[in-house]
């Protein structure tokens, strides 16, 4: 496995950055600044970094099937529409359009991770946003509007993946430290047989958003590791760590015009002056180029 060294793209000092999406038709990158409501489109070709504020806490982003997007927010799961050149100056509450709100009476949850199965379903999950009670849940929003609850009971809903052949779906509810696996079924989304494929050692950090690549790898960010993670799921074993300048690792998404550009997002969440000291680049928008082939970010409705 070849990875080049960590390049800094966007130095934003995000307090919660998250949930990277890489928007192949476009070619360019959504990623979310969660409790600060910012949604960035960061564009490769000119190094820009456009964000747009929605005015309450944004968990994730993924590109549509119609050219627009789909959004998990404070108030619920919704539709951002965007201009024929895909940008937005401003926010008229016309372009925001809301689908589902299913936890209208959970008041301290938000949405968290979530993205697009290969079946054009938007997996979201929810969480307490003081990260004491297990009073999250996996939803999955199929294109036509119908909404279906795959998990309850989760702390931090967190990592969301596929296996290469579509037949598996993997998840991570961060403070159990594990990568669950379950059968995935296209036709309905349902998921089943639930089993750990990996265990995430305390002494790495906290597991945290991931993504996967054509050789059945997962790639997991650690929250206060300082580090990306490799894992191959069928045998539980690390394959890789992957040193980022940031001390809170959050998730991590292929893209580039070869799908070999792994887009890397991080945090300043939590960490004292000491760990920014360390860390002064924590927050940023990071760039890895590599060897491998990741799998797509799947679009909704497609």
């Amino acid at each position: 496995m070849k990875l080049s060294a960590p390049q800094l793209l966007v130095e934003a000092r995000a307090f919660l950055g998250e949930g990277p999406a890489w928007d192949s038709a476009r070619q360019r990158l959504y990623w979310v600044d969660i409790l600060d409501g910012l949604l960035h489109i960061f564009d490769p070709q000119n190094g820009q970094d456009e964000v747009i504020n929605l005015g309450q806490p944004l968990g994730c982003v993924a590109p549509a099937v119609d050219g627009n997007l789909i959004l998990g927010l404070k108030d619920g799961l919704a539709v951002l529409r965007l201009d024929a050149q895909g940008g937005l100056s401003d926010l008229p509450s016309a372009r925001l359009d809301f689908l589902s709100n299913p936890e209208r009476d959970r008041l301290g949850n938000r949405f968290n991770d979530g993205k697009c199965g290969p079946d054009g379903r938007f997996l979201a999950g929810t969480m307490d946003n003081a990260e004491v009670d297990a009073s999250g849940s996996l939803y999955s929003l199929s294109p036509n509007g119908s909404l279906k609850t795959l998990l309850t009971g989760v702390r931090i809903s967190n990592g969301l993946a596929w296996s290469p052949d579509h037949k598996t779906f993997y998840y991570i509810d961060t403070p159990t430290r594990k990568v669950l696996a379950f059968d995935y079924d296209l036709r309905s989304g349902g998921i089943a047989n639930p089993r750990v494929a990996v265990k995430i050692p305390a002494k790495l950090g906290w597991p945290d958003g991931m993504t996967s690549d054509y050789a059945g790898n997962l790639w997991v960010a650690l929250w206060g590791g300082a580090a990306l993670t490799v894992w191959n799921p069928a045998t539980g074993a690390l394959v890789e760590k992957i040193p980022i300048p940031a001390k809170n690792v959050t998730s991590c998404a292929f893209g580039g015009p070869e799908q070999n550009e792994l887009y890397v997002t991080s945090a300043r969440k939590g960490l004292s002056a000491a760990d920014l000291e360390a860390y002064p680049a924590s927050g940023a928008l990071f760039r890895l180029q590599t060897d491998v082939t990741g799998l797509p970010t799947f679009v909704f409705g497609e």
